[in-house]
């Protein structure tokens, strides 16, 4: 047969391709969740990532960043080899060494400071999520210089919420989103827990049933479908809740018989102006706490069930003293009228009648709209109860308010809140997750009061004070950790103060240090405040000897951070789909409020680099040092199957390791059980997590009941069978400030006395952040703060190729009316001046933000030569990082002390204190940010790098023989960028009032993303 002429050859369509070899279930890395993930395998490589439906925390969802988790895998910016400096620190000179004497040169170099002192190493972990190992390693080497990411991000959160409720907000409790009638949503971010809220908002709007109400500076992401949004000033939170506690106070719609039940509401609190015993609970020759019993007129144990106990009054105890409920004490704090709603609107941002209908709205969900589930429970007293009745009331709240230097008290507020509508754990309220609720606070007690040469400390380094006589300071009672953690100028800082330690560092405050290392931490650029001081910092050096002041820095990552040139020795590690890992009931579980739950890691393919898991490197470079609990008695290694080898057979007590699931020889057994040598493989055949349903009996009121209290004690999350009972009043809080009006055997310096006295108040108020304070009246007249889009998380999704193409730079959002006020107009560049310094940024005006603050995406702007981007990078150029104009240190005292920009009680960075001017840049500035830094030398690539990333590009190679297509095809990444400009020209049209956007820039394509994805002519 002769075929036409016109015939056009046929295309060959691949119609049943083969996706994959195989597919293997992890735990996905790219944020905070922990979600399931199935790995797609062909030839060993990864070829796509989706949901696992059977998972439960995201059910088979996965978000962006989840999915691009190929793209982190794959990213040109991957550490391929050792790394020892041969040039001066920041040049980013190196050269390739082998992993033993990259080794050896660790094991030299820390040997040397365990033999001589071990607190001269300095020991600090970023975003890892195995800090139970990287802290138990740092107390068997006899450091207590070791802390973790929680104290610049949550250690506001989780001390305020452990030392109230016996738990927390964000990882470690959920709102009861099936139930709740009203959700209030303080200062999360769109990238922190997204999938399960994203979740827990469409079941609750699908329901229809509740309002969600979210106040936040900003109008982005979760603010933006919310029913209500209240658009405060930063860091007012606490006070715009100080001012519902006071509505629902002279209302009286507060939980009465909850408070009764649960709470130190009823205890006495002694009445003794400049006694040792002023303001502590009067208690028994037992130790118990009192209640007054109206019925017999006296003082009786507070967990006496029969007795009818006052909740105010002035009462004479038998030894003569007048003592109060701490409920009274509560009660006229919050009724005075500088917590009215009249009185803080101007303050807040908010008018005082929006604060009373909120109130009013709070009270009528709890308690016209309470959730009644019939299921019977028995709480801690043997009370048999016919069913579970619970004020639907749920509240949720992450950094943006902990981040500031009174965020702990109001953290502390919130929960304050929510105990007194009744509404922490009840059917519709806060729930807590396992292993949660704990003791108030939890054990243990910071560790490292006494350090010796090649001696373990006596604990782990993190703990929780219950007063002075815990903290780790010298007879002097200056700081004994290099952070100054548990001293007096941080008392509770139960995650350290990790932005604290490089300058602390250097300035051999309160001694040098002689190693530094850090894993996954990127101290050289978005995890530092002051960047260009701290960089100084790391470079410095000793005019006399010429040596570096912090003389040597041992670093871990898996890319080529900011950090990564000012490393001495830098140790290569794995992507996340390369190596085990552990997410551990003994840290960072995937429990939800339903039962507890822990999951692996697994390498799902081999490193086609010269990379070690850094868990790995940790437990072998243990073994080398001799360090105890990781060699035997003989000196040989404990776990020389390394990090896996840990997980299944180390025990942190008595049948109690970093798994909870397949304990037992045989695998028989959950919690607490001997070591199962195939429980890995367990994890693996049931899809690497393992989950236990907690019965229906158990599901509420874990803090008193029964059944649940039995099992947490069985598996070990709890001592006893004791209630928790909520702390109001925190008699901990109040024995600080008894020392420093002179009481007790451990009291601070006389420098310290009046701070602990002013901010270790045992009940929450409201205080101007320092740094508003200390520039009041210089005309820093806004608020600047950050957040994190959806579809990143800290510096590892910035760098990524697929989530590049929907944010490459960042604007500086402002309100129109603020804009006008200052001269400005939507694309003008401006300086961003504070007291410490200035940053240049491009203006995109926005509605969606509370007037007197400005507002940025954080950790888009990188330096040139990190992260394997090209020199022209947007991320270069226009990307800008307000961590410039942020000090680590707040403006000099009188004497000229600076205090650590921190929460006085915790230590917690205060990022979102900053306080800012704007001015217009001139015209003839460059339209590029400052300050602009030289660029750093990035080392050699092990390959060919090419200039535009087509990853899958290969995947739809026809097979040999078959005619080739008639037409250019679009390879993947072109593809997505057509979409991404899709994306962008939506994006662009309006803001989340229908205000015009960007014009020109909406709708043509932006070179932000021109030298890495190549759209289709």
């Amino acid at each position: 047969m002769v075929s036409s002429p016109f015939e056009t050859p046929k295309e060959h369509v691949e119609t049943s391709p083969s996706v994959a070899d195989e597919v293997k279930q992890t735990t996905c890395y790219m944020c905070a969740c922990r979600c399931g993930i199935n790995v797609y395998l062909k030839d060993g490589k990864v070829r796509y990532l989706e949901g696992n439906a059977d998972h439960p925390v995201n059910k088979g969802v996965l978000c962006a960043k989840g999915s691009a988790g190929i793209m982190q895998h794959n990213s040109p910016a991957r550490l391929s080899k050792p790394l020892l400096r041969v040039g001066e620190r920041g040049s980013g000179e190196f050269k390739e060494i082998e992993w033993e004497e990259a080794l050896a040169l660790a094991v030299d170099w820390l040997g040397t400071v365990r033999r001589r002192d071990p607190k001269k190493l300095a020991f600090f972990t970023g975003r890892d999520q195995s800090q139970s190992l990287t802290g138990w390693w740092a107390a068997q080497f006899g450091t207590p210089n070791f802390a973790a990411h929680g104290g610049f991000c949550s250690v506001n959160m989780a001390a305020a919420g452990l030392y109230t409720i016996g738990g927390s907000f964000w990882e470690f409790g959920e709102p009861d989103w099936e139930h709740t009638r009203y959700f209030m949503l303080f200062g999360v971010a769109e990238d922190h827990d997204s999938n399960p809220i994203k979740a827990g908002l469409g079941r609750m709007k699908t329901l229809g049933q509740a309002k969600f109400v979210s106040i936040n500076p900003v109008k982005t992401g979760y603010s933006a479908i919310a029913d209500e949004w209240i658009g405060l000033r930063p860091g007012t939170d606490g006070l715009f809740v100080m001012a519902l506690i006071h509505e629902l106070l002279k209302a009286e719609k507060i939980d009465w018989d909850f408070l009764g039940r649960y709470t130190n509401a009823t205890w006495l609190v002694v009445d003794n102006p400049g006694g040792a015993d002023d303001g502590l609970f009067a208690r028994n020759a037992e130790g118990a706490a009192l209640c007054w019993d109206s019925a017999s007129g006296a003082a009786v144990p507070a967990s006496d069930i029969a007795a009818k106990a006052a909740v105010v009054g002035r009462y004479t105890l038998a030894d003569g003293r007048t003592a109060v409920p701490s409920f009274e004490l509560l009660a006229k704090r919050y009724l005075d009228a500088s917590y009215a709603p009249e009185a803080v609107a101007e303050r807040v941002g908010i008018p005082a009648d929006t604060i009373k209908r909120i109130a009013a709205e709070l009270a009528e969900a709890a308690f016209e709209k309470e959730v009644v589930l019939d299921i019977p429970w028995t709480d801690w007293a043997g009370r048999h109860h016919d069913r579970m009745v619970g004020r639907p009331v749920s509240m949720h709240a992450m950094r943006g308010i902990s981040a500031h230097s009174n965020g702990f008290h109001t953290c502390r507020a919130i929960h304050l809140l929510q105990v007194l509508l009744g509404s922490i754990d009840c059917p519709g309220g806060f729930g807590y997750k396992a292993p949660f609720p704990k003791l108030i606070p939890p054990s243990p007690l910071p560790a490292g009061k006494s350090v010796a040469p090649e001696r373990p400390i006596a604990g782990m380094p993190l703990g929780f004070p219950l007063g002075p006589d815990d903290l780790l300071v010298d007879d002097a009672g200056e700081p004994l950790r290099i952070d100054k953690a548990y001293s007096w100028q941080h008392p509770l800082a139960a995650h350290g103060l990790m932005h604290m330690v490089i300058h602390n560092a250097w300035a051999g405050d309160p001694y040098p240090v002689d190693v530094l290392m850090m894993y996954m931490a990127n101290m050289g650029w978005n995890s530092s405040m002051n960047v260009t001081g701290t960089l100084d910092y790391l470079t410095d050096k000793d005019p006399e000897t010429g040596d570096y002041r912090i003389p040597r820095i041992i670093y871990s990552d898996a890319y080529y951070s900011e950090m990564v040139p000012y490393a001495d020795l830098v140790l290569p590690d794995t992507t996340y789909l390369e190596r085990w890992d552990c997410i551990s009931l003994l840290d960072r579980p995937i429990s939800s409020a339903h039962g507890p739950g822990d999951a692996i890691r697994q390498p799902v393919c081999k490193p086609d680099r010269d990379v070690r898991p850094f868990q790995d490197v940790l437990i072998d470079l243990g073994g080398r040092l001799g360090l105890p609990g990781l060699t035997e008695e003989d000196g040989s290694p404990k776990y020389p199957g390394g990090y896996p080898d840990y997980i299944v057979n180390h025990e942190r007590s008595p049948g109690i390791g970093p798994l909870a699931g397949w304990r037992g020889a045989g695998g028989e057994q959950n919690g607490v059980g001997a070591p199962n040598p195939d429980q890995l493989q367990r994890y693996i055949e049931n899809g690497c997590f393992w989950t236990h349903r907690l019965a229906p009996t158990q599901l509420y009121f874990k803090h008193s009941n029964r059944n649940y209290i039995t099992y947490a004690k069985q598996m070990g999350w709890l001592p006893t069978e004791e209630p928790i009972t909520m702390q109001l009043y925190s008699e901990i809080l109040q024995k600080f400030r008894l020392a420093a009006r002179g009481h007790g055997k451990v009291q601070p310096p006389e420098s310290e006395r009046a701070r602990v006295e002013e901010f270790f108040d045992p009940l929450p108020y409201w205080y101007a952040p320092f740094e508003e304070a200390a520039v009041e009246g210089q005309g820093y007249d806004l608020h600047a703060i950050t957040q994190r889009p959806m579809h990143m998380y800290h510096s590892w999704g910035s760098q990524n190729a697929w989530l590049r193409q929907i944010t490459a730079r960042n604007r500086l959002f402002v309100h129109p009316k603020t804009a006008e006020r200052h001269g400005i107009a939507n694309d003008d560049w401006v300086w961003v001046i504070s007291h410490h310094g200035r940053v240049k940024g491009q203006v995109q005006l926005m509605h969606g933000v509370n007037p007197e603050t400005v507002w940025t995406w954080n950790a888009i702007g990188k330096r040139r030569g990190a992260w394997a981007l090209d020199a022209d990078a947007p991320e270069n150029k226009r990307g800008f990082l307000l961590n410039h104009i942020i000090s680590e240190l707040l403006p000099a005292r009188e004497g000229g002390h600076r205090y650590s920009n921190s929460d006085p009680v915790t230590g917690q960075a205060a990022w979102y204190d900053l306080r800012v001017r704007l001015e217009r840049c001139a015209p003839d500035e460059a339209e590029v940010t400052e300050p602009y830094l030289e660029p750093v030398q990035a080392p050699a690539p092990t390959g060919e790098r090419p200039s535009v990333l087509r990853y899958g590009a290969d995947f739809n190679e026809a097979p040999p023989g078959a005619p080739g297509p008639s037409a250019p095809r679009l390879e993947p990444m072109e593809w997505l960028g057509n979409r991404h400009e899709i994306a962008r020209t939506v994006a662009g049209v309006a803001d989340g009032h229908g205000n015009q956007k960007r014009g020109q820039e909406a709708a043509e394509p932006d070179a932000d993303t021109a030298h890495q994805v190549k759209v289709a002519e």
